[in-house]
Protein backbone atom coordinates (compact mmCIF):
# COMPACT_ATOMS: atom_id res chain seq x y z
CA UNK A 1 0.00 0.00 0.00
CA UNK A 2 1.37 3.39 -0.99
CA UNK A 3 2.12 5.92 1.71
CA UNK A 4 2.50 9.68 1.73
CA UNK A 5 5.93 11.03 2.56
CA UNK A 6 7.14 14.04 4.50
CA UNK A 7 10.47 15.72 3.81
CA UNK A 8 10.85 14.23 0.32
CA UNK A 9 12.76 17.29 -0.93
CA UNK A 10 15.36 16.80 1.81
CA UNK A 11 16.26 13.29 0.65
CA UNK A 12 19.33 12.65 -1.49
CA UNK A 13 18.71 12.00 -5.17
CA UNK A 14 19.39 8.29 -4.70
CA UNK A 15 16.98 8.15 -1.78
CA UNK A 16 14.30 9.92 -3.87
CA UNK A 17 14.78 7.39 -6.66
CA UNK A 18 14.61 4.48 -4.22
CA UNK A 19 11.34 5.74 -2.70
CA UNK A 20 9.69 6.51 -6.06
CA UNK A 21 10.64 3.20 -7.67
CA UNK A 22 9.69 1.14 -4.60
CA UNK A 23 6.33 2.87 -4.25
CA UNK A 24 5.19 3.07 -7.88
CA UNK A 25 6.96 0.37 -9.93
CA UNK A 26 6.72 -3.41 -9.87
CA UNK A 27 10.23 -3.71 -11.30
CA UNK A 28 11.86 -1.09 -9.09
CA UNK A 29 15.46 -1.82 -10.06
CA UNK A 30 14.65 -1.60 -13.78
CA UNK A 31 12.91 1.74 -13.20
CA UNK A 32 15.88 3.06 -11.23
CA UNK A 33 18.28 1.91 -13.95
CA UNK A 34 16.24 3.77 -16.57
CA UNK A 35 16.45 7.02 -14.58
CA UNK A 36 20.22 6.70 -14.18
CA UNK A 37 20.60 5.86 -17.87
CA UNK A 38 19.53 9.40 -18.74
CA UNK A 39 21.96 11.11 -16.39
CA UNK A 40 24.65 13.14 -18.09
CA UNK A 41 27.97 11.30 -18.09
CA UNK A 42 29.72 14.44 -16.83
CA UNK A 43 28.88 14.78 -13.12
CA UNK A 44 29.34 18.56 -13.12
CA UNK A 45 26.90 19.02 -16.00
CA UNK A 46 24.42 16.68 -14.33
CA UNK A 47 24.62 18.62 -11.07
CA UNK A 48 23.91 21.81 -13.02
CA UNK A 49 20.79 20.23 -14.50
CA UNK A 50 19.75 18.84 -11.12
CA UNK A 51 19.70 22.36 -9.69
CA UNK A 52 17.46 23.87 -12.37
CA UNK A 53 14.35 22.50 -10.58
CA UNK A 54 13.42 20.70 -7.36
CA UNK A 55 13.32 16.95 -6.72
CA UNK A 56 15.29 16.10 -9.87
CA UNK A 57 15.55 12.40 -10.63
CA UNK A 58 16.88 12.39 -14.19
CA UNK A 59 16.78 14.23 -17.52
CA UNK A 60 13.98 14.15 -20.09
CA UNK A 61 15.44 14.26 -23.57
CA UNK A 62 13.89 16.27 -26.39
CA UNK A 63 15.42 16.26 -29.88
CA UNK A 64 17.46 19.35 -30.72
CA UNK A 65 17.36 20.03 -34.45
CA UNK A 66 18.16 22.84 -36.82
CA UNK A 67 16.26 24.52 -39.65
CA UNK A 68 18.76 26.12 -42.06
CA UNK A 69 18.36 28.71 -44.82
CA UNK A 70 16.29 31.27 -42.93
CA UNK A 71 16.92 34.67 -44.49
CA UNK A 72 15.62 37.22 -41.98
CA UNK A 73 16.10 40.94 -42.60
CA UNK A 74 18.87 40.13 -45.06
CA UNK A 75 20.79 37.86 -42.67
CA UNK A 76 21.09 34.09 -43.06
CA UNK A 77 20.30 31.94 -40.03
CA UNK A 78 20.25 28.29 -39.08
CA UNK A 79 17.54 28.20 -36.42
CA UNK A 80 17.76 25.81 -33.43
CA UNK A 81 14.57 23.92 -32.58
CA UNK A 82 13.90 21.68 -29.57
CA UNK A 83 10.74 19.67 -30.22
CA UNK A 84 9.50 16.07 -30.32
CA UNK A 85 6.79 16.38 -32.99
CA UNK A 86 7.44 14.81 -36.37
CA UNK A 87 7.72 17.08 -39.42
CA UNK A 88 8.03 20.44 -37.59
CA UNK A 89 11.73 20.96 -38.32
CA UNK A 90 11.33 19.62 -41.86
CA UNK A 91 8.39 21.95 -42.54
CA UNK A 92 10.21 25.00 -41.18
CA UNK A 93 13.28 24.15 -43.25
CA UNK A 94 11.20 23.71 -46.40
CA UNK A 95 9.51 27.09 -45.90
CA UNK A 96 12.85 28.75 -45.19
CA UNK A 97 14.26 27.49 -48.48
CA UNK A 98 11.06 28.45 -50.32
CA UNK A 99 11.22 32.08 -49.15
CA UNK A 100 15.00 32.28 -49.43
CA UNK A 101 14.44 32.41 -53.19
CA UNK A 102 11.75 35.09 -52.81
CA UNK A 103 13.45 37.69 -50.63
CA UNK A 104 13.22 36.04 -47.23
CA UNK A 105 11.44 37.19 -44.09
CA UNK A 106 11.20 40.86 -43.17
CA UNK A 107 10.46 41.89 -39.59
CA UNK A 108 9.44 44.94 -37.61
CA UNK A 109 9.62 45.31 -33.84
CA UNK A 110 6.34 47.05 -33.11
CA UNK A 111 6.96 47.52 -29.38
CA UNK A 112 8.92 46.00 -26.47
CA UNK A 113 6.97 47.08 -23.39
CA UNK A 114 6.10 44.63 -20.60
CA UNK A 115 3.48 45.20 -17.92
CA UNK A 116 3.02 44.43 -14.23
CA UNK A 117 0.42 45.24 -11.58
CA UNK A 118 -0.05 45.86 -7.90
CA UNK A 119 -3.59 44.59 -7.30
CA UNK A 120 -5.17 46.12 -4.20
CA UNK A 121 -8.44 46.81 -2.42
CA UNK A 122 -9.35 50.33 -1.27
CA UNK A 123 -12.73 51.11 0.29
CA UNK A 124 -12.42 54.89 0.67
CA UNK A 125 -13.12 57.95 -1.45
CA UNK A 126 -11.91 57.40 -5.01
CA UNK A 127 -11.00 61.01 -5.75
CA UNK A 128 -8.95 61.18 -2.59
CA UNK A 129 -6.95 58.14 -3.75
CA UNK A 130 -6.43 59.64 -7.20
CA UNK A 131 -5.13 62.91 -5.74
CA UNK A 132 -2.91 60.96 -3.36
CA UNK A 133 -1.41 58.94 -6.23
CA UNK A 134 -0.48 62.12 -8.11
CA UNK A 135 1.21 63.44 -4.97
CA UNK A 136 3.37 60.36 -4.31
CA UNK A 137 3.90 59.08 -7.88
CA UNK A 138 7.55 60.17 -8.01
CA UNK A 139 8.28 58.13 -4.87
CA UNK A 140 7.64 54.90 -6.79
CA UNK A 141 10.56 55.80 -9.06
CA UNK A 142 12.75 57.06 -6.21
CA UNK A 143 12.19 54.04 -3.97
CA UNK A 144 13.15 51.62 -6.76
CA UNK A 145 16.31 53.41 -7.91
CA UNK A 146 18.58 50.73 -6.47
CA UNK A 147 16.56 48.03 -8.26
CA UNK A 148 16.48 49.81 -11.62
CA UNK A 149 20.05 51.17 -11.71
CA UNK A 150 21.53 48.41 -13.87
CA UNK A 151 18.51 48.28 -16.17
CA UNK A 152 18.56 52.06 -16.61
CA UNK A 153 22.26 51.88 -17.46
CA UNK A 154 21.37 49.51 -20.32
CA UNK A 155 18.67 51.86 -21.60
CA UNK A 156 15.64 50.27 -19.93
CA UNK A 157 13.74 50.63 -16.70
CA UNK A 158 10.28 51.80 -15.62
CA UNK A 159 8.47 53.49 -18.49
CA UNK A 160 5.26 54.54 -16.75
CA UNK A 161 3.11 54.03 -13.64
CA UNK A 162 -0.64 54.68 -13.60
CA UNK A 163 -3.47 54.20 -11.11
CA UNK A 164 -6.37 52.23 -12.58
CA UNK A 165 -9.88 52.24 -11.16
CA UNK A 166 -11.30 48.71 -11.60
CA UNK A 167 -14.25 49.12 -9.23
CA UNK A 168 -16.72 48.67 -12.08
CA UNK A 169 -15.42 45.12 -12.48
CA UNK A 170 -15.07 44.23 -8.79
CA UNK A 171 -15.99 46.09 -5.63
CA UNK A 172 -13.17 48.29 -4.30
CA UNK A 173 -10.62 46.85 -6.76
CA UNK A 174 -7.74 49.09 -7.88
CA UNK A 175 -4.43 48.62 -9.66
CA UNK A 176 -1.09 50.24 -9.99
CA UNK A 177 -0.14 49.38 -13.57
CA UNK A 178 3.49 49.83 -14.56
CA UNK A 179 5.17 49.49 -17.93
CA UNK A 180 8.77 48.31 -18.20
CA UNK A 181 11.53 48.07 -20.78
CA UNK A 182 13.77 45.17 -19.78
CA UNK A 183 16.22 45.37 -22.71
CA UNK A 184 17.73 41.95 -23.46
CA UNK A 185 16.40 40.19 -20.36
CA UNK A 186 12.94 38.69 -20.05
CA UNK A 187 12.79 40.69 -16.82
CA UNK A 188 10.32 38.74 -14.67
CA UNK A 189 12.36 38.98 -11.47
CA UNK A 190 13.18 42.64 -12.13
CA UNK A 191 9.52 43.54 -12.72
CA UNK A 192 8.24 41.62 -9.70
CA UNK A 193 10.86 43.19 -7.42
CA UNK A 194 9.83 46.67 -8.56
CA UNK A 195 6.15 45.88 -8.05
CA UNK A 196 6.72 44.64 -4.52
CA UNK A 197 8.54 47.86 -3.71
CA UNK A 198 5.64 49.86 -5.19
CA UNK A 199 3.36 47.99 -2.79
CA UNK A 200 5.51 48.89 0.20
CA UNK A 201 5.70 52.53 -0.87
CA UNK A 202 1.92 52.70 -1.38
CA UNK A 203 1.14 51.23 2.03
CA UNK A 204 3.74 53.28 3.84
CA UNK A 205 2.65 56.59 2.34
CA UNK A 206 -1.08 56.08 2.75
CA UNK A 207 -0.62 55.21 6.43
CA UNK A 208 1.40 58.42 6.92
CA UNK A 209 -1.13 60.69 5.16
CA UNK A 210 -3.45 62.40 7.65
CA UNK A 211 -6.07 63.11 4.97
CA UNK A 212 -7.19 59.49 5.07
CA UNK A 213 -9.38 57.99 7.77
CA UNK A 214 -8.15 54.91 9.64
CA UNK A 215 -10.36 52.72 7.47
CA UNK A 216 -9.10 54.27 4.25
CA UNK A 217 -5.49 53.82 5.33
CA UNK A 218 -5.96 50.07 5.72
CA UNK A 219 -5.72 49.17 2.03
CA UNK A 220 -5.29 45.49 1.24
CA UNK A 221 -2.63 44.57 -1.30
CA UNK A 222 -3.83 41.33 -2.86
CA UNK A 223 -0.76 40.59 -5.00
CA UNK A 224 2.12 42.10 -6.96
CA UNK A 225 2.92 40.31 -10.22
CA UNK A 226 3.98 40.87 -13.80
CA UNK A 227 1.53 39.97 -16.57
CA UNK A 228 2.50 37.40 -19.16
CA UNK A 229 0.07 39.11 -21.50
CA UNK A 230 2.30 41.46 -23.49
CA UNK A 231 0.18 43.19 -26.16
CA UNK A 232 2.76 45.98 -26.29
CA UNK A 233 5.73 43.65 -26.81
CA UNK A 234 4.94 42.67 -30.39
CA UNK A 235 6.91 41.76 -33.51
CA UNK A 236 5.75 41.42 -37.11
CA UNK A 237 7.28 38.98 -39.58
CA UNK A 238 6.16 38.91 -43.20
CA UNK A 239 6.89 37.44 -46.60
CA UNK A 240 5.70 38.66 -49.98
CA UNK A 241 6.23 38.10 -53.67
CA UNK A 242 4.55 38.39 -57.03
CA UNK A 243 1.72 35.88 -57.39
CA UNK A 244 3.41 34.53 -60.51
CA UNK A 245 6.40 33.54 -58.33
CA UNK A 246 4.30 31.28 -56.12
CA UNK A 247 4.59 27.53 -56.45
CA UNK A 248 1.76 25.67 -54.80
CA UNK A 249 2.84 22.13 -55.73
CA UNK A 250 0.49 19.40 -57.02
CA UNK A 251 -0.02 21.10 -60.38
CA UNK A 252 -2.04 24.00 -58.98
CA UNK A 253 -1.54 27.36 -60.69
CA UNK A 254 0.04 30.25 -58.74
CA UNK A 255 -3.22 32.20 -58.96
CA UNK A 256 -5.32 29.31 -57.63
CA UNK A 257 -2.80 28.63 -54.89
CA UNK A 258 -2.82 32.27 -53.75
CA UNK A 259 -6.62 32.34 -53.74
CA UNK A 260 -6.98 29.08 -51.78
CA UNK A 261 -4.24 30.07 -49.36
CA UNK A 262 -5.88 33.44 -48.62
CA UNK A 263 -9.25 31.76 -48.06
CA UNK A 264 -7.67 29.24 -45.68
CA UNK A 265 -6.24 32.10 -43.61
CA UNK A 266 -9.57 33.91 -43.68
CA UNK A 267 -11.33 30.82 -42.34
CA UNK A 268 -8.90 30.82 -39.41
CA UNK A 269 -9.66 34.50 -38.83
CA UNK A 270 -13.40 33.91 -38.45
CA UNK A 271 -13.74 30.31 -37.19
CA UNK A 272 -12.35 29.56 -33.68
CA UNK A 273 -12.33 25.80 -34.24
CA UNK A 274 -9.97 26.24 -37.17
CA UNK A 275 -8.09 29.13 -35.54
CA UNK A 276 -7.10 26.91 -32.60
CA UNK A 277 -5.42 24.32 -34.82
CA UNK A 278 -4.06 27.03 -37.12
CA UNK A 279 -2.37 28.81 -34.19
CA UNK A 280 -1.19 25.53 -32.69
CA UNK A 281 0.79 25.05 -35.90
CA UNK A 282 2.29 28.51 -35.51
CA UNK A 283 3.29 27.67 -31.94
CA UNK A 284 5.05 24.52 -33.19
CA UNK A 285 7.55 26.84 -34.84
CA UNK A 286 7.55 29.38 -32.01
CA UNK A 287 7.83 27.07 -28.99
CA UNK A 288 10.60 24.95 -30.49
CA UNK A 289 12.90 27.98 -30.73
CA UNK A 290 11.72 29.45 -27.43
CA UNK A 291 12.69 26.20 -25.68
CA UNK A 292 15.99 25.87 -27.54
CA UNK A 293 16.98 29.40 -26.46
CA UNK A 294 16.07 28.89 -22.80
CA UNK A 295 12.96 31.06 -22.73
CA UNK A 296 9.58 30.43 -21.13
CA UNK A 297 7.35 28.78 -23.71
CA UNK A 298 4.40 28.64 -21.29
CA UNK A 299 4.44 32.41 -20.88
CA UNK A 300 4.75 32.87 -24.64
CA UNK A 301 1.87 30.46 -25.30
CA UNK A 302 -0.37 32.23 -22.78
CA UNK A 303 0.39 35.65 -24.27
CA UNK A 304 -0.15 34.53 -27.85
CA UNK A 305 -3.50 32.87 -27.20
CA UNK A 306 -4.74 35.85 -25.19
CA UNK A 307 -3.59 38.13 -28.01
CA UNK A 308 -5.49 35.96 -30.49
CA UNK A 309 -8.65 36.69 -28.45
CA UNK A 310 -8.10 40.41 -27.96
CA UNK A 311 -11.03 41.42 -30.20
CA UNK A 312 -13.56 39.27 -28.33
CA UNK A 313 -13.23 36.07 -30.39
CA UNK A 314 -10.34 33.67 -30.74
CA UNK A 315 -8.79 34.24 -34.17
CA UNK A 316 -5.79 33.63 -36.39
CA UNK A 317 -2.43 35.14 -35.44
CA UNK A 318 -1.44 35.27 -39.12
CA UNK A 319 -3.00 37.16 -42.01
CA UNK A 320 -2.85 37.16 -45.80
CA UNK A 321 -3.62 39.70 -48.50
CA UNK A 322 -3.63 39.81 -52.28
CA UNK A 323 -3.27 43.32 -53.64
CA UNK A 324 -2.92 43.56 -57.38
CA UNK A 325 -0.35 40.97 -58.36
CA UNK A 326 1.33 40.84 -54.92
CA UNK A 327 0.87 38.04 -52.37
CA UNK A 328 1.60 39.00 -48.75
CA UNK A 329 1.56 36.79 -45.66
CA UNK A 330 2.38 38.04 -42.16
CA UNK A 331 2.12 37.48 -38.44
CA UNK A 332 1.88 39.89 -35.49
CA UNK A 333 2.83 38.08 -32.31
CA UNK A 334 3.61 39.09 -28.71
CA UNK A 335 6.99 37.70 -27.61
CA UNK A 336 8.51 38.59 -24.23
CA UNK A 337 11.99 37.07 -24.53
CA UNK A 338 15.42 37.30 -23.02
CA UNK A 339 18.94 36.59 -24.21
CA UNK A 340 20.62 37.32 -20.87
CA UNK A 341 19.77 35.96 -17.43
CA UNK A 342 17.83 32.82 -16.57
CA UNK A 343 19.06 29.68 -18.32
CA UNK A 344 20.78 31.63 -21.11
CA UNK A 345 24.12 31.65 -19.32
CA UNK A 346 23.71 28.30 -17.52
CA UNK A 347 22.29 25.63 -19.83
CA UNK A 348 25.03 24.40 -22.18
CA UNK A 349 22.63 23.74 -25.08
CA UNK A 350 20.98 27.13 -24.66
CA UNK A 351 24.38 28.78 -24.87
CA UNK A 352 25.10 26.70 -27.96
CA UNK A 353 21.78 27.73 -29.56
CA UNK A 354 22.32 31.43 -28.89
CA UNK A 355 25.88 31.28 -30.21
CA UNK A 356 24.59 29.57 -33.36
CA UNK A 357 22.25 32.53 -33.76
CA UNK A 358 25.29 34.82 -33.30
CA UNK A 359 24.20 35.91 -29.80
CA UNK A 360 21.16 37.96 -30.81
CA UNK A 361 19.63 40.80 -28.84
CA UNK A 362 16.13 40.22 -27.45
CA UNK A 363 14.72 42.21 -30.38
CA UNK A 364 16.61 40.07 -32.90
CA UNK A 365 15.42 36.90 -31.18
CA UNK A 366 11.83 38.18 -31.41
CA UNK A 367 12.30 38.52 -35.17
CA UNK A 368 13.84 35.06 -35.49
CA UNK A 369 11.12 33.31 -33.51
CA UNK A 370 8.26 35.14 -35.23
CA UNK A 371 9.73 34.14 -38.59
CA UNK A 372 9.96 30.51 -37.45
CA UNK A 373 6.28 30.60 -36.50
CA UNK A 374 5.29 32.16 -39.81
CA UNK A 375 7.37 29.60 -41.73
CA UNK A 376 5.67 26.74 -39.90
CA UNK A 377 2.25 28.23 -40.64
CA UNK A 378 3.08 28.70 -44.31
CA UNK A 379 4.22 25.09 -44.63
CA UNK A 380 1.04 23.78 -43.02
CA UNK A 381 -1.27 25.95 -45.13
CA UNK A 382 0.64 25.13 -48.30
CA UNK A 383 0.15 21.45 -47.64
CA UNK A 384 -3.48 21.80 -46.56
CA UNK A 385 -4.47 23.72 -49.68
CA UNK A 386 -2.63 21.42 -52.11
CA UNK A 387 -1.60 17.83 -51.32
CA UNK A 388 -3.17 17.55 -47.86
CA UNK A 389 -1.44 17.62 -44.49
CA UNK A 390 -0.99 13.85 -44.03
CA UNK A 391 1.24 13.18 -47.03
CA UNK A 392 4.26 14.90 -45.57
CA UNK A 393 3.43 14.44 -41.89
CA UNK A 394 2.94 10.69 -42.05
CA UNK A 395 6.19 10.16 -43.92
CA UNK A 396 7.98 11.91 -41.06
CA UNK A 397 5.92 9.87 -38.59
CA UNK A 398 6.84 6.61 -40.32
CA UNK A 399 10.05 6.21 -38.31
CA UNK A 400 8.08 6.56 -35.07
CA UNK A 401 5.81 3.73 -36.20
CA UNK A 402 8.79 1.55 -37.13
CA UNK A 403 10.51 2.26 -33.83
CA UNK A 404 7.34 1.21 -31.98
CA UNK A 405 7.49 -2.04 -33.97
CA UNK A 406 11.19 -2.40 -33.03
CA UNK A 407 12.19 -2.67 -36.69
CA UNK A 408 15.85 -3.25 -37.46
CA UNK A 409 17.95 -0.69 -39.36
CA UNK A 410 17.69 -2.74 -42.57
CA UNK A 411 13.94 -3.10 -42.16
CA UNK A 412 13.59 0.65 -41.66
CA UNK A 413 15.57 1.35 -44.83
CA UNK A 414 13.46 -1.09 -46.85
CA UNK A 415 10.11 0.21 -45.58
CA UNK A 416 11.05 3.90 -45.89
CA UNK A 417 12.14 3.24 -49.48
CA UNK A 418 8.89 1.37 -50.15
CA UNK A 419 6.79 4.39 -49.09
CA UNK A 420 8.76 6.96 -51.07
CA UNK A 421 6.00 7.23 -53.68
CA UNK A 422 3.08 6.00 -51.54
CA UNK A 423 0.77 7.45 -48.91
CA UNK A 424 1.76 6.37 -45.41
CA UNK A 425 -0.79 5.15 -42.89
CA UNK A 426 -0.28 3.29 -39.64
CA UNK A 427 -1.99 0.15 -40.93
CA UNK A 428 -0.06 0.22 -44.21
CA UNK A 429 3.24 0.52 -42.35
CA UNK A 430 2.32 -2.36 -40.03
CA UNK A 431 1.24 -4.51 -42.98
CA UNK A 432 4.52 -3.91 -44.81
CA UNK A 433 6.50 -4.66 -41.66
CA UNK A 434 4.65 -7.95 -41.15
CA UNK A 435 5.11 -8.88 -44.83
CA UNK A 436 8.84 -8.22 -44.54
CA UNK A 437 9.15 -10.42 -41.47
CA UNK A 438 6.83 -13.09 -42.81
CA UNK A 439 4.48 -12.89 -39.86
CA UNK A 440 0.67 -12.64 -39.79
CA UNK A 441 -0.87 -9.21 -40.09
CA UNK A 442 -2.79 -8.22 -36.93
CA UNK A 443 -6.52 -8.73 -37.34
CA UNK A 444 -8.70 -5.77 -36.44
CA UNK A 445 -12.12 -6.62 -35.09
CA UNK A 446 -14.87 -4.06 -35.28
CA UNK A 447 -16.53 -2.90 -32.08
CA UNK A 448 -20.11 -3.98 -31.56
CA UNK A 449 -22.57 -1.15 -31.05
Amino acid sequence: MRKAIKGFSKLSKEAKIEWITDQYFNQSEEAATLLRKYWHKDAKTQKLHDEFIENTLSNFYTPFGVAPNFKIDGKLYAIPMAIEESSVVAAASKSASYWLERGGFKTTIISTIKIGHVHFIYEGDSQKLKDFFKKIKQLFYTDTESLTANMRARGGGIESIVLKDKTADMDNYWQLEAQFDTCDSMGANFINSCLEQFSQTLQREIKADSRFTLGEQAIEVVMCILSNYTPECVVRSEVSCKISELDGDAGISPEDFARKFQRAVRIAEIEPYRATTHNKGIMNGVDAVVIATGNDFRAVEAACHTYASRNGQYSSLSHCSIEGDTFRFWIDIPLALGTVGGLTSLHPMVKFALEMLENPSADELMSIIASSGLAQNFAALRALTTTGIQKGHMKMHLLNILNQLEATADEKDTIVNFFKDKVVSHSAAVNKFCELRGIPTPQVTSKKS
